[in-house]
């Protein structure tokens, strides 16, 4: 119901040209209202908070959906942001809240979030400092865009007078909640590749017949569509279960396996589209430029890889089969 709901407004106020006015600087307002509004920043807030009190895997399809819209805005981390502020005595400020795993402490002492994901526009920022929980004000820092083309992510400074509060010894969650979010924002962007690109190919016509009728293509096709169907099985994973967060293991493999697509996905896809696929009028570009800047994002796939391969090594005993079916599962 509430992923019906919310592709009904993606479909009306997130298009292609919706989403190019949001990064040169307008129109952002417009739809995080119908967002706010529509009560869909609690879908985790338990039903006697007056919230959906939905679980894990329900949120999944939902942040899929935003993937798939290139949703410029950061619903999915507002999301979060009120599920990991659960055991604070009061409700978190009203806007933009956006997360940050890795934030630290410069000489000076002042602070740092790099790579802050929307950070051009947040209002607030959740972010882990060495395992603490601090919600800072996004109007008090020096904001310095650093992100690929029209990106809204920016790194942010805080002098030391305006570091925010401190909301509790939870901080590592965020890491991992906002990576669970970039695996499956990566699998629903490249789904929408996938649709885009085989439209292309079935209506382009090149020595009398569609390009995606040639053997060449249809094999270039089904490697593309293989990346994609097991980044989003391992992007759900990172959703399964009971917990009220994202855990570490599943949301290793979710966020490395949907990293090591993306390279592949992407140029594929501009290779199919030829010399009109890195032109700024194609739509394909919306996707394809989020795809690399969230494969980077709270760490690439070789930072990931080496979590899984830590929890691996220590499970003696215990074959990769074995590791993947049960270990990962029932973590």
């Amino acid at each position: 119901m509430f992923t019906e709901a919310i592709e009904k407004i993606l479909i009306d106020l997130c298009t292609p040209d919706v989403v190019r006015a949001v990064e040169n600087g307008d129109g952002a307002g417009t739809l995080w209202r119908a967002l706010e509004e529509g009560g869909f920043l609690e879908l985790l807030t338990p039903e006697v908070a007056d919230g959906a009190g939905l679980g894990m895997a329900a949120l999944f399809p939902i942040f899929l959906a935003f993937g798939r819209h290139a949703l410029p805005v950061p619903a999915a981390q507002s999301i979060a942001a009120r599920a990991l502020m659960r055991d604070c005595p009061y409700a978190p400020p009203a806007g933009m809240l956006t997360l940050s795993g890795c934030a630290y402490r410069e000489t000076d002492g002042s602070l740092c979030v790099p790579r802050l994901a929307y950070g051009m526009l947040a209002d607030f920022a959740l972010v882990n400092l060495d395992g603490e929980l601090l919600l800072l004000d996004c109007s008090q820092a020096r904001r310095q865009p650093d992100g690929v083309h029209a990106s809204q992510c920016a790194t942010l400074h805080w002098s030391p007078d305006n570091l925010g509060q401190s909301l509790g010894g939870n901080g590592e969650e965020v890491r991992l909640f906002s990576a669970a979010i970039h695996a499956a924002a990566i699998a629903g962007a490249m789904e929408q590749v996938l649709d885009m690109t085989l439209e292309y190919c079935n209506d382009r016509v090149q020595f009398g017949r569609p390009i995606g009728k040639f053997q060449a293509v249809q094999h270039q096709l089904s490697v593309m569509a293989e990346q994609v169907a097991a980044s989003r099985i391992a992007a759900e994973s990172a959703f399964a279960g009971e917990h009220p967060v994202p855990q570490l293991i599943p949301t290793a493999v979710a966020k490395a396996r949907a990293s090591l697509a993306v390279p592949s996905v992407a140029a594929t896809a501009h290779a199919l589209f030829g010399a009109i696929g890195v032109t700024e009028e194609l739509d394909l570009q919306l996707f394809t430029r989020r795809l690399h800047e969230w494969r980077v994002s709270e760490g690439s796939e070789t930072w990931w890889n080496g979590i899984v391969g830590q929890a691996f090594l220590a499970q003696p005993g215990v074959t990769v089969s074995e590791f993947a079916r049960h270990v990962i599962q029932s973590a």
